[in-house]
């Protein structure tokens, strides 16, 4: 079924809050952030008839549709762009999103299920009273028993205390705020992380004539396909994108494990650092101090870049185990192993910003959440929201959707989004005391089809 384009209009409340003599807007579940993951939220909470209505700063989708750069596509195939109620079937299933098709496909989900969304609605304090949850939303405020948390993971730019050592004359620039090359100088260009975003951006820079120096620190280096089928066909099929929070040893380390090597292209190309460093890119370790002109690095590159290596090989040994007990072998290519990661012998650990022309620093070092409205005890010593698979802790009610490893590994992609939602809908539920009678049916409803692609 191909969807029909949706000329883009504002969102209203469904539901029917009811002011009080306090001049308080009542409601049962407030969403704050209209981004997949709310919306995952809301479709649940409707199936479970929970009224509520969603809070969004901006735009729906407003993150993928404002802070990313102009290049970019997801990493994950268009067969896996999948909601509750709506997956894609077009006709380029392993290829990959731009953005403006993201934004059509969060868009139409949006639509499809009527989710109570107000638009351009900044909400700039979270409180406790008593036993519910007081809103400050604009001029407005609500009270609302259950409060779900799903503005973001990648808000603000996560950089390195050095940065504010950065020279003046440098210009400093932060993933979210790079949109493509003609915005940089003339001249050398360091870019400090090599996850996928990076390695993207390196490489994007590189191929605009600049030359640049990758500065590496712990990666996760993964191929795009193996054996014939993508890296996320045989993650998802085996299981591993399920794996939930409560079976891995150290989940702390686990949700903070780097976003793997991987770029959504056309030629499924695989990227990683010896790509980078054939193409003529420079590879220095991770950037340890900057001192006046004096860029240092640390001696690490070479062992962050085997252990990258030892674990892409015991996933891929995993892999392989499973296609071999699944009876795989036969229908898919033969297993293969890639070359190391190739590293000087003894790599600089100096730079001169003006001897190298160093005139731009991108800083690819990730993304931290915006909980600065949040004006609870639930935050940890590094900021972070202290929670059990998305329960906050010591805050009834309060609910936490769209980080990494939330409740599975997948948790943080598109399609993660619907069984965290399930779970924790069900959760609230029994917080608020939902009739038994109008639960598990969050996986319910036909699915719809999404082929659409944005018109210009």
């Amino acid at each position: 079924m191909v969807l029909p384009a949706h000329p883009a209009r504002p969102f209203s409340i469904r539901a029917n809050p009811v002011a009080s003599r306090r001049g308080l807007k009542t409601i049962s579940c407030a969403i704050i952030g209209a981004g997949h993951a709310g919306l995952a939220m809301s479709r649940s909470l409707s199936r479970l008839s929970i009224d509520h209505v969603i809070f969004e700063r901006g735009e729906i989708a407003n993150s993928w549709k404002h802070e990313r750069w102009d290049s970019l596509r997801l990493l994950t195939p268009n067969w896996q762009a999948r909601l509750p109620g709506l997956e894609y079937d077009g006709d380029d299933p392993d290829g990959f999103m731009t953005m403006p098709e993201t934004v059509a496909f969060i868009e139409r989900y949006a639509e499809l299920i009527s989710a109570p969304v107000v638009q351009y609605t900044e909400v700039t304090s979270v409180t406790r009273r008593n036993d519910a949850y007081i809103i400050q939303a604009n001029d407005e405020q609500w009270s609302s028993k259950a409060v779900v948390i799903a503005s973001g993971a990648c808000n603000l730019p996560s950089k390195p205390a050095i940065a504010d050592s950065l020279p003046a004359r440098i210009e400093s620039i932060a993933t979210l705020g790079y949109r493509n090359p003609d915005q940089l100088d003339q001249g050398g260009v360091l870019v400090v992380g090599a996850s996928a975003s990076g390695l993207q951006i390196a490489e994007e820079i590189h191929r605009s004539g600049r030359p640049v120096t990758l500065a590496v620190g712990e990666h996760v280096r993964l191929p795009r396909t193996y054996r014939g089928r993508d890296i996320q066909w045989w993650m998802d099929a085996s299981g591993i994108l399920d794996e939930r929070y409560d079976e891995v040893d150290d989940i702390v380390r686990a949700r903070n494990v780097p976003s793997p090597q991987l770029v959504g292209s056309s030629q499924r190309d695989n990227l990683d650092l010896n790509r980078l460093a054939g193409l003529g890119i420079q590879l220095r370790g991770r950037l340890s101090g900057i001192e006046d002109d004096r860029l240092m690095f640390s001696g690490s590159l070479r062992n962050v870049c085997e252990l990258a290596d030892l674990k892409m090989n015991r996933l891929l040994n995993t892999v392989d185990e499973w296609a071999e007990q699944q009876g795989l072998d036969s229908e898919v290519d033969p297993p293969e192993r890639y070359p190391a990661t190739e590293v000087e012998a003894s790599p600089p650990l100096l730079m001169s910003f003006s001897r190298d022309d160093i005139r731009s620093v991108i800083w690819a070092t990730g993304y931290r959440p915006d909980l600065s409205w949040l004006d609870l005890p639930v935050l940890d010593r590094k900021g972070g929201i202290r929670h059990d698979g998305g329960v906050v802790l010591d805050a009834p009610g309060l609910y936490y959707m769209g980080a990494t490893f939330l409740r599975r590994r997948k948790s943080s992609f598109i399609h993660g989004a619907g069984d965290d939602a399930a779970d924790l809908s069900r959760h609230l539920a029994g917080f608020l005391g939902v009739s038994p009678a109008n639960r598990d049916r969050t996986d319910a409803g036909p699915r719809i089809r999404f082929d659409r692609k944005p018109t210009a």
